[in-house]
């Protein structure tokens, strides 16, 4: 059984050489283990270091492409290389990397996909509180949108099975860790949770300038990815909630109408409010419409997904 463990770097000559250091040169059951680097256009010496820790396998990109691009690289390398099992570690040291043995020997026991590993978001010193408390609401707003109960959404410790890593597309520019959920999540992946509190800070996180913008960057991926796997429920509710206020006008006209409450039953003040419900109700009728047509989206994406993984299969599944 081979082992992958890639890691996504920009400018870590500093912090890589304790990240390698602490990966395990041995794991029982595993019979390689081979490191790749995601180099993210570094301009400091991150591959010359890496080479002289040994490292041989090298993904490159000549500009910056984000840590999303990094991840979605380094998935496929891994099953290039021919991986059974992939992990993504970070460059900064961050994750005990001496832990993988327990990250993943849910998949080596044959009952995880996807391995995730929880910091304990409230452990973590250098978070500050409102940080923590947006780690918290996103991982909560996240859980509703996949169906799933995962303690620490946006950790990029990670583990997963040939399988799993198959059905894995990454499409959002930012936070791959909520899309690739999500999307675990509704292939039916068995995902499965290790606590493993994390280093010492070294530097400061490059993804995001601040919490608010990783919370706003997240939120844009979770809508969006609830509205590509579960259309109905966002237009459906939509154009429910519309219908409701487009039919209180007509109801309030045809009451007055059926008892004489009014004398100026047709008079300006209902001829206003029936503007509104009409309003209304053809925003209920667009939004019902949308919701058909984003469910035979989804179903469209659905078969590219399962033709992709084909593909991939082809592609992938001749071990070098």
């Amino acid at each position: 059984m081979k082992l992958v463990i890639f890691i996504p770097c920009l400018n870590e000559e500093k912090t890589l050489p304790p990240t390698l250091k602490s990966i395990p040169k041995n794991i029982p059951g595993i019979d390689e283990i081979q490191v790749l680097i995601i180099d993210d256009g570094s301009t400091d010496k991150t591959v010359e270091v890496a080479k002289k820790l040994g490292v041989k396998e090298f993904v490159y990109h000549i500009k910056r492409q984000g840590l999303s691009a990094g991840v979605k690289d380094g998935l496929n390398r891994a099953l290039e290389l021919g991986a059974d099992i992939i992990v993504l570690t970070d460059g900064d040291n961050q994750y005990k990397q001496e832990r993988i043995p327990e990250l993943i020997k849910p998949i080596m026991e044959g009952w995880a996909d996807t391995v995730i590993a929880d910091r304990g978001i409230d452990t973590i010193e250098h978070f500050t509180p409102t940080k923590k408390a947006l780690q918290h609401l996103g991982t909560g707003v996240m859980n509703a949108a996949a169906s799933t109960n995962v303690p620490d959404a946006t950790s990029g410790f990670r583990a997963y099975s040939r399988a799993a890593a198959m059905q894995l597309s990454i499409v959002a520019r930012y936070s791959f860790a909520t899309e690739t959920t999500i999307q675990a999540s509704h292939k039916q992946q068995s995902i499965a949770t290790v606590p493993i509190p994390t280093n010492p800070k070294l530097r400061d996180s490059r993804q995001f300038k601040s919490s608010w913008q990783h919370a706003r960057r997240s939120s844009i991926t979770i809508i969006r990815a609830f509205i590509m796997h579960r259309p109905y429920a966002v237009f459906l509710t939509m154009a429910g909630i519309l219908l409701v206020a487009g039919l209180i006008p007509f109801a309030n006209f045809l009451y007055d109408y059926l008892t004489h409450r009014s004398s100026q039953v047709f008079g300006p003040h209902h001829l206003q409010s029936l503007i509104i419900g009409t309003v209304f109700l053809t925003g209920s009728f667009i939004s019902f419409t949308l919701g058909v047509i984003a469910d035979l989206i989804r179903i469209d994406r659905l078969l590219l997904e399962d033709v992709l993984e084909h593909v991939k299969h082809l592609r992938y599944d001749k071990r070098v």
